[in-house]
């Protein structure tokens, strides 16, 4: 199938079409992230508190997974662009098998490590037993996470955002559906609390990689994936790793920043760790959707960079920054009118209630000006110029934030964290354009 509509459509009308299934694969997405997260608050904050802690980790699974995927979205997109075909079924085939391996090892090794990693946050130790029981059951299915990840990203370099969404709508969905049922124990299911949250998560993404290979098997891709491509290609693992890595090192640093920052504020108070969690799972809420415009917009602009039409690069950038920005908005208002509704979602803890309310009127401030540097980034991916897109994830989760959220709070304790957030938006919202400038300055 010939994808020349990459080229050929209307800007708008094209990121729309790409976008729009993406976004509200990723509303929903976010839905079941704050759903999980209602039911197992239901349970005890303590264990809420543990979903905290252990999100780090889990994060950092699904980040290599995802930033791997990203590569493979990448390369396949700037060689069906430049009509390499046969080159696109090798970096197809090849992601697959490694992003599988990779997930094998994070298996291994996460699960190891997760009991040493609870016990850097603290030492009670009911925490530490949910946290664990958690992590072993939901990081056994993280090579079928990478396999999904690989089958979606390929989908979508073929321009295939429909089916995309429908696998993990019904991923999602069906995740959803089984929390209540496997953590309260309904009907002839056993009650299985924080361990029956973990087997949903991993049973929706069983779904996901399920419906992707049925759709592979009744409707072949004009993207082959088979034995006589698996012949390794040094050049084609070279290109997949070089935006995968930077990739996943981008989804992974807030794996980095979060595990920082517990250690600032747990020196205040525990309440600050479980409000950091709950807002992580609530501003998913806004940063998935805006990630279903960068997926939306990440096979065209790779495809028309492949395809040499840079000025229309370049209007691809600015409608999809235009977009993100309005979910940001959205964002925006409803962090700062009703914060206190949104954190009781997840306790009803009066005290925790009022903590979080405060940190979601001070970081969504920084919402909108993000959108620059999300934007920025995953152009940059598409492009496959990996290694810049790293250089605004590292300002943003590591090298500015951190330092930042450490000498703030030394004068407004908990609240100095929370103004970090959008200082540090501002900054890498102005560095991640000048970044993005310069890189495609003379493409």
């Amino acid at each position: 199938m010939e994808q020349t509509f990459m080229k050929q459509k209307p800007v708008l009308p094209l990121v729309l079409s790409m976008s729009l299934p993406m976004v509200l694969s990723m509303l929903v997405s976010s839905l079941y992230n704050i759903v999980d997260s209602y039911f197992v608050a239901r349970i005890s904050e303590q264990a809420m508190t543990a979903l905290s802690l252990v999100f780090p980790v889990q994060n950092l699974i699904s980040a290599v997974a995802i930033g791997f995927a990203i590569g493979i979205n990448a390369v396949i997109s700037y060689y069906l662009g430049a009509g390499e075909n046969c080159r696109a079924n090798q970096a197809a085939t090849q992601g697959v098998v490694c992003n599988a391996l990779h997930g094998l090892v994070l298996t291994v090794g996460c699960i190891a490590l997760m009991p040493a990693f609870l016990r850097c946050f603290t030492t009670d130790a009911a925490v530490i037993d949910m946290g664990v029981r958690y992590a072993r059951i939901a990081f056994l299915f993280s090579v079928i996470n990478a396999l999904g990840m690989a089958f979606e990203k390929i989908y979508q370099a073929a321009g295939q955002m429909v089916l995309s969404m429908v696998s993990m709508l019904c991923g999602c969905v069906t995740n959803i559906l089984l929390d209540p049922v496997l953590i309260f124990g309904l009907g002839p299911f056993p009650r299985m609390g924080i361990e029956g949250a973990a087997l949903a998560t991993g049973i929706g993404q069983a779904v996901n990689l399920l419906l992707y290979l049925i759709f592979y098997t009744l409707r072949p891709l004009n993207i082959r994936i088979g034995r006589g491509y698996l012949r390794p290609n040094r050049r084609i693992l070279g290109r997949l790793y070089a935006v995968g890595v930077p990739a996943s090192l981008n989804l992974a640093l807030p794996s980095l920043l979060i595990s920082a920052l517990n250690v600032i504020l747990a020196t205040y108070s525990q309440i600050y760790v479980l409000v950091l969690g709950v807002y992580y799972k609530l501003q998913t809420f806004l940063y998935l959707p805006a990630n279903g415009i960068v997926q939306g917009m990440r096979p065209i602009i790779g495809y028309n960079y492949g395809a040499g039409e840079h000025a229309r690069v370049q209007k691809i950038y600015r409608v999809a920054l235009g977009l993100a920005a309005a979910i940001m908005a959205v964002g925006t208002v409803l962090c700062q009118a009703v914060p206190g509704q949104l954190i009781g979602l997840f306790s009803q803890n009066p005290e925790t209630v009022a903590a979080g309310a405060a940190a979601l009127r001070i970081i969504s401030v920084g919402f909108l000006i993000s959108s620059v540097s999300v934007i920025s980034s995953g152009a940059l991916e598409g492009l496959g110029m990996g290694g810049a897109s790293l250089i605004i994830s590292l300002l943003r989760y590591a090298v500015f934030i951190i330092p930042t959220a450490f000498v703030l709070s030394l004068f407004w304790q908990a609240n100095g964290v929370w103004h970090a957030f959008w200082v540090t938006e501002v900054v890498t919202a102005a560095v991640g354009y000048w970044v993005y400038r310069k890189r495609t300055a003379h493409t």
